[in-house]
């Protein structure tokens, strides 16, 4: 294995299919077996921790694997909850006992959350493991909280989950969640962003301060419609007023607000569902930062099925959900990221609507054949297609109202409009849940995309670590004093704030804070 390492380094690989061929060609000279990428990974680690090897970059990243996990930036590691009570009855949530509710037992995440007998201890074990040994870095780690409604789990319980994600992390035991979070500042593997799932009538000023005390930089909401007839009829419980004050809530308190948004439900049309993204992404009550579509699915598991089964319901045809998917991706603006178009559900669970497993794949298709473009953040964003320089890039600023603050979307962007880097700014309303922001902006998100690149390190050509961050906070200093506000605060991953320190920012009730 060593002197197939060595010699593939020497042939200077560039991708995948070079990769395959320097294998069998190999194998076939040295009448040896074909190695797998994480055997020549590990391999390599070992022979450049003993220095008989030099670190090559371009050489780790053709033997990295599922290269798109850590391409935008960050690793993320998705953890369950284990099933606790919900207080929805939503008609086309699927049930199953010992699954968190509107999951499905065979759906990956799912079936690793119950491997590890949804302890959070195994489950961030075990994936940190996986992706380490496919050649991902793990020390910028996204955590995603998940298993149906967080804010209805008993506060000790969730406090108790993110204290054993934290402590795998720090590889060390805490006596307390602070303890914990303090030592994630310089662990091992650091918490860049946690994310939680919830439902926007279980949001408050005592949930906003306790999503904040264990951690949470972002939260997915389970929107699904903003019409209060379609609401009723799937009985989700709760009215968009609830939505409009859970989404200033969060912004206010400078969280990046995710919405769930489900097309298709009983109750509503193609026509309405249209007006309703448009309605989203223009009325200053909604505009969420990023959205996962999920278009109303039968699975045999839901209450739907027997309204289903009598003709009650009709989900759109493969054609006309297409249509309605390609309309909405030319209205939404450049601020929004779309984290998902369609839920992948393993398709013997469904028993109407939409079984295509790669819906976007297939959108994004036939809007290149009929040169029509979507401009949110991830149909921009720059991936495996890296320009060898981030001098020539230009700073873009876009100012827009939501939730009774000023929003300031800054974003670095090549000739062609591809995403480098993006900082969220937000001057909120007059009301504020914590004292510390009051008289300042939010800096709510900071993000440079391009393959995720370890800590303290550059790569030869990707933009993280080469100072587009630092530039995007200037800028929004910039614009804070210009406001008139006396200071800036961020709402920081545990594992970023030393970044934030290096700036001139102090920790101050769990924010970053800087007066300017």
């Amino acid at each position: 294995m060593k002197k197939f390492v060595k010699q593939a380094i020497g042939a200077s690989l560039t991708n995948d299919q070079k990769l395959e061929n320097f294998k069998r060609k190999f194998a076939g000279k040295n009448k040896a077996e074909i190695f797998s990428n994480s055997l020549i990974i590990k391999a390599y680690r070992d022979l450049a921790a003993h220095k008989e090897i030099k670190v090559n970059t371009k050489f780790e990243k053709v033997l990295k694997l599922k290269k798109t996990r850590t391409i935008s930036g960050v690793t993320p590691v998705a953890v369950f909850t284990k099933p606790f009570s919900c207080p929805g009855e939503c008609v086309y949530c699927p049930v199953q006992k010992g699954i968190p509710k509107s999951y499905l037992d065979d759906e990956p995440a799912v079936m690793r959350a119950v491997t590890a007998n949804f302890s959070a201890k195994k489950q961030v074990e075990n994936r940190l493991q996986a992706l380490y040994q496919i050649g991902h870095p793990t020390d910028k780690i996204e955590l995603i909280v998940m298993g149906g409604t967080f804010s209805a789990i008993p506060y000790s319980e969730r406090k108790k989950f993110i204290l054993e994600c934290l402590e795998v992390c720090n590889k060390k035991k805490s006596k307390t969640l602070k303890e914990a979070q303090k030592n994630n500042e310089k662990a091992l593997h650091r918490l860049v962003g946690v994310t939680f799932e919830t439902r926007p009538d279980l949001i408050d000023e005592l949930e906003i301060k306790r999503l904040r005390e264990l951690g949470g930089t972002r939260v997915a909401i389970g929107v699904q419609s903003i019409y209060d007839d379609v609401l009723e009829k799937v009985k989700r419980g709760h009215k968009i007023k609830a939505t409009i004050l859970a989404t200033q809530l969060l912004k206010d308190a400078g969280f990046k607000v995710c919405y769930h948004l489900m097309p298709n439900l009983p109750g509503s049309t193609f026509k309405k569902d249209f007006e309703m993204f448009k309605k989203v992404f223009n009325n200053p009550d909604f505009c969420p930062d990023m959205v996962k579509i999920y278009p109303c699915v039968v699975t045999y598991q839901a209450p739907i099925y027997k309204w289903y089964k009598k003709g009650k319901f009709e989900p759109y045809t493969d054609q006309e959900l297409i249509e309605l998917l390609i309309k909405i991706k030319q209205v939404l603006p450049e601020w929004v990221r779309v984290n998902r178009l369609g839920r992948d559900i393993p398709i013997g669970n469904i028993a109407g609507g939409n079984k295509i497993s790669n819906i976007r794949q297939v959108v994004q298709r036939k809007m290149k054949k009929k040169s029509l473009k979507c401009q949110c953040i991830r149909c921009r964003e720059i991936r495996a297609e890296i320009a060898s320089s981030v001098q020539h890039l230009v700073l873009k600023a876009d100012r827009y109202l939501a939730s009774e603050g000023e929003e300031h979307f800054l974003q670095y962007v090549d000739k062609n409009n591809n995403l480098y880097a993006l900082l969220r700014l937000r001057i909120p309303g007059k009301k504020v849940v914590f004292p510390v922001l009051k008289n300042s902006s939010i800096i709510r998100e900071l993000h440079t995309f391009g393959p995720a690149v370890p800590i303290s390190k550059k790569a030869p050509i990707e933009p993280q670590h080469r100072g587009l961050g630092k530039k995007l906070i200037k800028k929004a200093e910039e614009i804070t004093k210009k406001a008139g506000l006396a200071k800036i605060s961020v709402i920081s991953g545990i594992g970023v704030r030393d970044y934030y320190r290096k700036l001139g920012y102090k920790l101050v009730d769990n924010y970053m804070v800087k007066y300017v």
